[in-house]
């Protein structure tokens, strides 16, 4: 058996061995999920991933691979993610590339839509049937962590090579010095702003280097007033919006021991802001607001020419910028330089991750190094996971980038020596937070709650949710 085999053979074995006791310990706390999106799925998971098989084994075994690449035993692995049908084709691109480096390995490729892909990650991990390279997210990776279903990297440090990863997000699926993830590409939640909005209004774009929320607030209620256009979209719906707010007070979202991070005063401050912007007109009033949130980006404000200013992640610049027909720009958040320190951050687009019971983890490893660190990978690739976070690969595809995604390339390289330490991993239960802000912030835009009740009940079901 080749050495590579061998090594995947005896540290399947060991994990095995140590997985049966306690998988036999949590079979018990299986469970269904309800079904209802990703939120949904990653219940599911929480609830039911720990009956994962310690024996799974995808491989073929015995044939010799051939010539090229590390040769060695003949293994299949399956690769799971989520994405749009260009996407899938890419993917399948970078596969057959990586076949054909490495003829020994072959990579079966099992994708779906965001909507479908948790629910069904979680059953196929919970039926000891899980794929041996996952893409993760990081709302969800703490949970499959915490669950076992996961590997550590750092087992397999001998074929996968980490250290061309950008330091703002090189630790970001790190939990308690395990690896559990590595990071695909970076991402930055921010502010789009109308150039021609603006202009019609006849508002001066603002200064993102030193503007602040009373700016931020002002500018929206006078574009209102002064033009056919709303100032900005409520911001209220994303919870990385309250993240960045309370990063700039010197909070975070969650402490490193998975705790809530910020206080209730802040909280309520940043529902009170986004009150004081419907009362002023600078965002919709709650029943337009609702309409353009249940739309989705496609039906956003600025995307259909009725805005002018709004907050999306940097990657999708060049979709608004298609749906809108026009040049958009990138703003750094309000408050940046107002308060304690910058609030924004590099977010990874997504993570790779390796079951905990995968029989050929080197291989694994080999293939997720592929997808990181090979330009063979990165000339398909190019920036659909997010800019990519090995730093000499983002250099290698700028120059093949789309205008919009130079752009967004751009203003990342622009912010990146203001922004903070990155946040920790966001704790189990994180996923439930989405939908909890969302229903919470609308009882506040309809004057059900007021800022403080909506903190204090945010609070208590956020607790809940994170236990």
């Amino acid at each position: 058996m080749h050495a590579l085999g061998e090594r995947s053979a005896r540290r399947s074995a060991r994990r095995a061995t140590a997985l049966v006791g306690g998988l036999a310990l949590l079979v018990t706390a299986c469970g269904g999920g309800d079904g209802g999106g990703p939120a949904g799925g990653a219940e599911a998971a929480a609830d039911q991933e720990s009956t994962n098989d310690a024996g799974n084994d995808t491989g073929d075994g015995g044939e010799d691979g051939g010539e090229g690449g590390e040769g060695g035993e003949q293994v299949t692995l399956r690769f799971s993610w989520w994405g749009s049908d260009a996407r899938h084709e890419d993917t399948q691109e970078v596969i057959d590339r990586f076949e054909a480096k490495y003829p020994h390995i072959t990579v079966e490729g099992e994708f779906t839509g965001w909507g479908d892909y948790w629910d069904r990650l979680a059953t196929t991990v919970a039926g000891g049937d899980a794929p041996d390279i996952i893409q993760h997210e990081s709302r969800y990776l703490r949970e499959y962590a915490d669950r076992g279903a996961l590997l550590d990297l750092n087992e397999v440090a001998d074929t996968l090579d980490l250290s061309e990863l950008d330091p703002l997000v090189a630790d970001s699926g790190t939990v308690e010095g395990a690896v559990y993830g590595v990071p695909t590409g970076i991402n930055a939640y921010t502010l789009f702003a109308d150039p021609q909005a603006f202009e019609e209004a006849g508002v001066e774009m603002p200064d993102d280097t030193s503007w602040t929320w009373e700016d931020f607030v002002g500018l929206a209620a006078q574009i209102s007033a002064n033009s056919d256009y709303y100032g900005a979209q409520d911001k209220g719906y994303n919870e990385t919006d309250l993240q960045i707010f309370a990063r700039q007070r010197g909070e975070d979202m969650y402490t490193e021991d998975g705790q809530l991070g910020f206080s209730e005063q802040t909280a309520a401050d940043w529902w009170q802001l986004g009150l004081e912007m419907q009362e002023t007109a600078g965002t919709p009033n709650a029943s337009i607001t609702t309409e353009v949130q249940a739309g989705g980006v496609d039906q956003s404000l600025i995307a259909t020419n009725r805005g002018a200013m709004a907050f999306f992640w940097t990657n999708e610049l060049g979709a608004l910028t298609d749906t809108s027909g026009r040049d958009l720009e990138l703003l750094r958040y309000p408050g940046e330089s107002q308060h304690e320190q910058p609030g924004m951050f590099f977010k990874p687009a997504m993570f790779y991750s390796v079951a905990s019971t995968t029989a050929h983890p080197e291989e694994a490893a080999l293939f997720l190094d592929f997808l990181l660190n090979d330009e063979q990978a990165a000339d398909v690739i190019k920036s659909d996971r997010g800019l990519p976070a090995n730093t000499r690969i983002r250099e290698h595809v700028l120059a093949d980038l789309s205008d919009a995604e130079q752009q967004a390339a751009d203003f990342l390289a622009e912010i990146e020596d203001e922004l903070a330490t990155p946040p920790p991993v966001p704790p189990v239960g994180a996923g439930e937070i989405v939908s909890i802000v969302q229903r919470i912030n609308e009882e506040v835009l309809f004057g059900r709650l007021s800022p403080d009740e909506a903190a204090a009940r945010f609070l208590q079901e956020a607790n809940a949710a994170i236990g």
